[in-house]
């Protein structure tokens, strides 16, 4: 991480732990938002309005958090609007890389090597884990945002009529819904699959496991009846879910030992996947390459970064 704007210590991927040992996540530094008048968000300062290329948007393909952001640029037809940069897959001692593995990016906007050198491009004296996603400000080159939720969430609707106005990915209707869904789908699988592959005790990994598959059992009891998590409509709480579930067989079920069952063993969630692939848009965000060959970068659970073969996925298109 950072002290003071100085890489410090190779990159480790637990980053504090609770009193059992269980993994515990970093809080996100930069919190504006960008606006369609440029007025204040609902956390951070003003001064950030929706305009043509002036946002860019820098992520990880391996990173379920980062994925969020890019399904909602798709979504919202904002490509045009906002210019993205994908950093290499492997987590490495400084964390993430810019360079010219296949679906990567050399960093032109900024000519960072490191994307640890954008925070401290932003801040000079930042301290804390240098993450993806980020949302790049070009006009006052610093960074606006590197929450996903909030990325999400303004992409949906920050960008007023230079985004696709005919899907709302936070109707007012399913609000309380989505509130409801994220806030339980969040602890217990999207972070769940992370707090069982980084726990450092017998007790922590074991709750963390029970949490993961409690979860996807009530998700398959919900999904029976339904097309989407909130009925007939997709929402910004059906990306949060697809990120975890298509990592799932391919990196979670074996690296991080969450393999009480294989999501292909549940029947609705297996549909729910292969029609969440199916939505236009969605798959050309996935890179299965990139999410194997980092998860299994990962030293302090891989040490040997040998990269299996499998799973077979083909029944997915991936």
């Amino acid at each position: 991480m950072l002290i003071e704007g100085k890489w410090t210590a190779d990159w480790h991927p637990v980053q504090s732990t609770d009193e059992k040992g269980g993994f515990v996540r970093q809080t996100s530094s930069f919190r504006h938002w960008v606006t369609p008048d440029g007025s204040a968000g609902v956390t951070g300062d003003g001064g950030f309005q929706a305009e043509p290329d002036r946002y860019h948007l820098y992520v990880a393909l391996i990173c379920p958090w980062a994925s969020r952001t890019l399904i909602a640029r798709k979504l919202k037809g904002l490509e045009a609007v906002i210019s993205v940069s994908v950093v290499e897959p492997w987590l490495l001692a400084e964390g993430w890389h810019f360079g010219d593995y296949p679906g990567a990016h050399r960093d032109t906007l900024n000519q960072a090597e490191w994307l640890h050198q954008l925070y401290t491009r932003a801040d000079a004296r930042f301290t804390g884990r240098a993450t993806v996603p980020v949302l790049w400000d070009k006009k006052t080159h610093t960074i606006v945002n590197n929450e996903s939720a909030d990325i999400v969430r303004m992409f949906n609707s920050g960008f007023g009529e230079l985004a696709n106005q005919t899907l709302d990915l936070y109707p007012l209707p399913l609000r309380d819904e989505i509130d409801r869904l994220n806030a339980e789908i969040y602890p217990n699988l999207n972070n769940g699959v992370y707090r069982a592959g980084f726990a450092t005790t017998q007790v922590s990994y074991e709750e963390a496991v029970s949490d993961v598959f409690t979860q996807l059992d009530k998700l398959e009891s919900h999904l029976a009846q339904r097309t989407f998590l909130c009925g007939d409509q997709l929402t910004e709480a059906d990306i949060r879910l697809f990120v975890t579930l298509v990592r799932f067989d391919a990196a979670y079920h074996g690296l991080f030992k969450c393999n009480l069952r294989k999501l292909a063993e549940y029947p609705h969630l297996d549909r729910y996947l292969r029609q969440m692939l199916a939505y236009p848009g969605i798959r050309e965000t996935v890179n299965i390459d990139h999410i194997k060959q980092g998860y299994y970068s990962i030293k302090a659970l891989n040490p040997n970064g040998i990269v299996p073969q499998g799973p077979d996925l083909s029944a997915y298109g991936l």
